[in-house]
């Protein structure tokens, strides 16, 4: 192993009662409430997902899902990273929820990382820490999920999102898999945060959006613009469209589709996004996708970079 980090297998699971945003009860006096203006093609309100089922639930089915997609056994995983914004219940029990967790997906006694306070940037926080501790040899294959639900429907519409219930998980590893794999190169993360700005009632900053991307790219000579696409959250079209394209992305380098088909699945939505980009047939050979997201006062972002193997690089050198 080299150092050199690689994502591999974005898988996703969603609550398995599929609404229309039509069926939200409170939907207009929560539009009202927010000065939303009744008009779902602005938004991008679509469907959303519920699940009456336990995050260790969700977690188990996402976590399982990623091992299967790349063929890894759960005896091969050396550490679990587990990300959610909330998990129910006293401390007392948070043991016992691990517990089912990882018995659950098959794993041993593996150590194990648990990040919640960066709401809906856990899981890109989760990936930055698996990925450094791979690249520093500390372990070989991390399993990283994050598994998110509404327990109070009152919360499931805010001025910002339609909030799904959902998992999510990928593999960080230092093996790319060999040439058939689905695997991405992890060419680095970064944040950005502004101590001063991250109470709830500020506004997603698009500054801190650019300093990620300095950061990332400034050191491989790249532009914003040589980006094939930006993985984001999936909060409300006007704000998501207008923050990315003041942080320098065109319109057509934004993945929108899934605002209106699954709505904001918490921390999942750039891997949510990555997974269904793939299962579109959206990614190329030497392509390069950045998975990002925002909350008030912090910004992370994961580059990718999707290798191309030995026949494909004498294909694209041809061209």
């Amino acid at each position: 192993m080299d150092g050199t980090v690689f994502l591999r297998g974005p898988r996703y699971v969603l609550g398995e009662e599929e609404l229309d945003h039509t069926e939200l009860p409170d939907l207009a006096a929560k539009a009202d409430e927010y000065g939303l203006a009744p008009d779902a093609g602005l938004w991008g309100w679509g469907s959303v997902f519920r699940t009456t089922r336990g995050l260790d639930e969700l977690a188990v089915d996402a976590g399982t899902a990623t091992l299967r997609a790349t063929g890894t056994s759960p005896a091969d995983v050396d550490a679990l990273v587990f990300c959610s914004t909330f998990v129910p219940g006293r401390p007392e029990g948070h043991g016992t929820f691990l517990r089912t967790v990882l018995t659950g997906i098959g794993l041993g006694d593996v150590p194990v990382y648990g990040l919640s306070l960066n709401r809906c940037v856990n899981l890109l926080a989760g990936i930055d820490v698996a990925s450094s501790l791979v690249a520093a040899r500390r372990y070989r294959r991390i399993l990283v999920v994050t598994a998110d639900r509404v327990f109070d429907e009152a919360d499931r519409i805010t001025g910002y999102a339609l909030f799904s219930d959902g998992a999510a998980g990928c593999l960080i590893t230092g093996d790319g898999g060999g040439d058939n794999d689905d695997a991405y190169e992890v060419l680095g993360c970064a944040n950005a945060q502004e101590t001063a700005s991250l109470d709830w009632s500020a506004e997603i900053s698009s500054d801190l959006a650019r300093q990620v991307n300095e950061s990332l790219l400034g050191p491989l000579a790249m532009k914003v613009t040589e980006l094939d696409v930006l993985l984001h959250a999936n909060i409300f079209l006007p704000v998501l469209v207008m923050k990315e394209r003041q942080a320098g992305f065109s319109r057509d380098q934004l993945n929108t589709a899934n605002v209106t088909r699954v709505g904001h699945c918490f921390a999942a939505d750039p891997v949510l996004n990555l997974a269904d980009l793939e299962a579109a047939g959206g990614v190329r050979p030497g392509g390069h996708y950045l998975l990002a997201s925002s909350i008030p006062g912090s910004r992370l972002g994961v580059l990718l970079r999707k290798p191309a193997h030995e026949k494909q690089e004498a294909t694209l050198h041809a061209r």
